[in-house]
């Protein structure tokens, strides 16, 4: 940019301007998405010319983000130095023309380019598919983490590309060179993040449309039982609220009671393309990735605009920023429940074939059930397609419930058998072992809790194994180690060659009410 001051008559001063403007290239992701809107248009010749629209060609048009800021302190400058008399003929020209340039052409141009640039971002085959770049879980895109692509260009179209050699975003750095203007920049960014985040649902709901899991996570019952779970606390919109230990337990056998209430789950209830869970995997975690960015976006917008005590709106600024990301970590928070929610009901769907078969065995059990290798393959499979799309604490709370699920369904299942002989109650126990194998290959599962589980389910049936007396004795010495139901239901199957007075059932009922 050119200013040449020349002389005039000694009650007035006269100021001609030109703009030299050669194109220049903007090396990075996000600004290539968008000059794929308009890069055919434009001329690679260097322009020049007077107070119009022709002053820069279309793609230098952006210079006028980083032309505003000198002409404000230039102008500032010269507003100090002559008389107040003609101070008023510097705002009056170059500002104003570059304001009104900004206004007229500028906004609008980018409005349009941005808006071709996030539709071609979120519309393309590839933008919604899951790709790994390592085998695990990587926390940083620079070291691989795998991003949907779609999202990951519409974050850079937001914020990532630098401009005018600073670390700043696009958008903030606009935004601090034009203050003015720092408003109508993030309302264009929160509009193409209202569109992306349609695009985002869409994808969610073919994935998880007339499922069963998402029918229950919608469930106020169920909601509340979920957001008891301790696990919960690492959901991205978690209210980081202290749940007790006996709250937490008592949330998770609730919800399990409230599972294995359910009419019998059938195939078509359940999520069965493992793709598209992969594909649940992905988006939360790249939902959350750009819930992140608008949250440290709209922390610092405001610092861009309060440098203009005439900028508009600035306190609402901040606020549906926040409200943005707080809709795209609430969408990432449903992924993780389908998920978690999904891997529960397939347990119950597996383990609700105990109630289809006798267990009256002729030998020891060498091999699990069909049932269950199928769902531990399972279990092993789905693991193994979402580990590098989310971090170890996810992977625990997607398949964390799963054991006491499991172990909810085991016990629940000896109301419904008529007989079951010592190698029956082997067989059982070799499923529980066959279960706890696959969940400890998982990384980060809780260990613990997955055993204590399953033993519970190996002690509960090996009670089964004592006469009669002997197991009121362990009644007594143990009355809460198990519910007074699951003890009735000791005593109502018929196990060979144990003797089962006709009154043990009153029996029990004295021990327990002591």
């Amino acid at each position: 940019m050119m200013v040449d001051g020349r002389g005039a008559p000694e009650d007035g001063l006269t100021f001609t301007f030109r703009f030299t403007d050669a194109t220049v290239s903007l090396s990075n992701q996000g600004a290539d998405l968008i000059r794929q809107g308009w890069g055919k248009r434009a001329s690679n010749a260097s322009q020049e010319g007077y107070g119009s629209a022709a002053v820069l060609p279309e793609q230098g048009i952006y210079l006028a983000a980083s032309i505003y800021r000198p002409v404000l302190q230039f102008t500032d400058k010269i507003t100090s130095m002559l008389p107040k008399k003609h101070s008023q003929l510097v705002n009056d020209g170059l500002l104003t023309f570059t304001e009104n340039f900004v206004k007229d052409h500028l906004l609008p141009t980018m409005f349009v380019d941005y808006r071709k640039g996030v539709q071609q971002a979120i519309s393309s085959a590839a933008a919604f598919r899951p790709r790994a770049h390592t085998s695990t879980y990587t926390s940083t895109v620079e070291k691989g983490r795998p991003i949907l692509q779609g999202l990951l260009a519409i974050d850079l179209l937001a914020k990532e590309a630098k401009w005018m050699d600073t670390s700043h975003s696009m958008v903030l750095g606009w935004a601090q060179a034009m203050p003015k203007f720092a408003t109508d920049l993030v309302k264009y960014v929160q509009t193409f993040l209202e569109r992306t985040f349609e695009r985002c649902r869409t994808s969610y709901m073919e994935a998880v449309l007339e499922k069963l899991s998402y029918r229950l996570i919608g469930r106020h019952d169920i909601e509340r039982l979920m957001r008891l779970d301790a696990a919960s606390a690492c959901l991205p919109s978690s209210l980081g609220h202290s749940v007790s230990h006996s709250e937490a337990v008592g949330s998770g056998v609730e919800l399990d009671d409230l599972f294995l209430s359910l009419p019998s789950i059938k195939q078509d209830n359940l999520i069965r393309d493992d793709n598209k869970l992969i594909l649940l995997a992905s988006l939360s975690d790249s939902l959350e990735y750009v819930a992140d960015s608008i949250e440290r976006l709209g922390q610092a917008v405001p610092c861009a605009a309060s440098q203009d005590s005439n900028s508009r709106n600035q306190a609402t600024s901040p606020r549906n920023l926040a409200s943005f990301a707080d809709e795209y970590r609430k969408l990432a928070t449903d992924c993780l429940k389908v998920l978690r929610v999904e891997m529960q009901l397939e347990t119950v769907f597996h383990l609700q074939e105990m109630t289809n078969r006798e267990y009256l065995e002729d030998e020891d059990a060498e091999e699990p059930d069909d049932f269950v290798i199928s769902l531990t393959s399972q279990i092993t499979r789905r693991d193994e397609g979402m580990a590098p799309f989310i971090s170890g604490e996810k992977r625990n709370y997607v398949f964390g419930g799963i054991c006491g699920t499991a172990a909810s369904a085991s016990t629940k299942a000896l109301s419904d058998m008529r007989s079951i002989n010592l190698f029956g109650v082997q067989q059982i126990c070799r499923n529980t072992i066959a279960l706890e194998q696959a969940m400890a290959a998982i990384p980060y599962i809780d260990g613990e809790s997955v055993q204590q589980n399953l033993d519970r389910v190996r002690t509960y049936f090996e009670l089964l194994n004592m006469p009669f007396e002997a197991l009121l004795a362990f009644i007594a010495e143990h009355d809460q180690m198990f519910t007074p139901t699951e003890y009735s239901n000791l005593l109502k199957v018929n196990v060979p060659g144990r003797d089962t007075p006709p009154d043990a059932q009153h029996r029990l009922s004295e021990i327990l009410s002591h």
